[in-house]
């Protein structure tokens, strides 16, 4: 067998000997958790909707293919590349955001699907990685052309995407795009007193999402009051860390997620705390840190503004959803319909997931080319 020597000039050697394989292993190891969860969550779900038990771990196991190579395969592609497959990603996942809000079927008062083939697509989902390259190219070039208008742009951009987001509506979704808006203004170094000014806007959109949106005012009353509306599912899910103890039931022996309406997607943490124990649970919680920390290491010494943008945004979405739907779990944020990153069943949040962080491995990749902004 042919051995990959540093010295080699193939795609594949290149590759290898340039992607961060610390944070490839971590992922790898983040995805075969994800199965064995969603393989423990899923049946008692499937089974009180009438399906075959295995039903969403067989569809899961089926986009984890596609998944798979969307990662390996946007991590070895270059960073012009990149920007221009985010930019196509971002135009197209548009459209089909306007289809759904158009002519998709509401699920629980919102229109975010579209449907084809039999499979439904949830495009918002790969608003997010799209949108934080897109927005990174679009700063960063800034940098290197004055005359071009970035932040203009970019923030034009962020703008349309939160109006059909708050069109379908998803008002996480938007926290989550804002806060990856956010983190590239600060990082691009604005002014602070117009970033001081983004601030005041955004505290005063959330206490707007507050007043206007039912669904949310509900949230947060019973987030600060639960004797103020139904909180079965969250109180389940402590049930389940409470049962579930230090070391946990055992693989398939839960009993709390039996009665857990969301127990394979929107508190799958919660089986992982019942089942498997609250020592596996941050051992889990290590694993996420583990994989942005070690992510923003390798991008520290960047002088490369679209790297670092990049990379910054990518990961806040990344840290940013685990960290609201473990907050849910344990009643720690106010409950949220958020997944948690190759560990939650849905299609579409495995893709874009696959997406968005075999774009950070390319952007973590070590590099010898020259830098240039376009």
């Amino acid at each position: 067998m042919k051995i990959q020597l540093r010295t080699e000039k193939s795609l594949l050697s290149r590759w290898w000997w340039s992607v961060d394989r610390l944070t490839l292993m971590a992922l790898l190891v983040l995805i075969t958790v994800g199965i064995v969860l969603v393989t423990a969550a899923s049946p008692s779900v499937a089974e009180r909707l009438g399906l075959h038990p295995f039903y969403f771990v067989t569809r899961q196991l089926f986009f984890l293919v596609p998944a798979l190579f969307l990662m390996f395969g946007a991590s070895m592609i270059g960073r012009k590349a990149l920007w221009r497959a985010a930019s196509v990603t971002l135009v197209v996942a548009a459209f089909l955001m306007v289809l759904a809000i158009l002519f998709g079927a509401p699920v629980k008062g919102a229109t975010r699907w579209v449907s084809f083939l039999g499979f439904s697509l949830q495009p918002s989902e790969f608003i997010k990685p799209a949108f934080a390259v897109t927005s990174a190219w679009l700063i960063a070039r800034h940098q290197y052309e004055e005359k071009f208008p970035g932040h203009q742009i970019a923030m034009g951009v962020y703008l349309v995407l939160l109006g059909l987001l708050l069109l379908q509506p998803d008002l996480g979704m938007s926290f989550v795009l804002s806060c990856i808006w956010g983190v590239q203004v600060f990082l691009s170094g604005l002014p602070v007193l117009l970033i001081a000014g983004l601030i005041v806007l955004g505290v005063a959109g959330l206490f707007g999402a507050y007043m206007f949106f039912p669904h949310v005012t509900s949230r947060i009353d019973r987030f600060l009051d639960p004797a103020a509306g139904d909180n079965y599912q969250v109180q389940k899910s402590l049930d389940a860390f409470s049962h579930g103890g230090w070391f946990g039931t055992g693989p398939g022996h839960g009993q709390v997620k039996l009665t857990l309406p969301d127990a394979h997607a929107d508190f799958v943490f919660a089986v992982a705390g019942e089942e498997f124990g609250m020592l596996f649970a941050i051992l889990l919680i290590m694993l996420f840190s583990f994989i942005i920390i070690r992510s923003i290491v390798r991008i520290y010494n960047s002088d490369d503004l679209f790297i670092v943008l990049g990379s910054a945004g990518l990961l806040t979405q990344f840290g940013l959803q685990s960290l609201i739907h473990m907050g849910s779990s344990l009643q720690l944020l106010p409950a949220k319909g958020m997944t948690l990153p190759f560990i939650s069943y849905g299609g579409s949040s495995l893709l874009s997931m696959g997406l968005g962080m075999g774009m950070l491995l390319a952007l973590t990749r070590k590099r010898v080319e020259s830098r240039g902004g376009a």
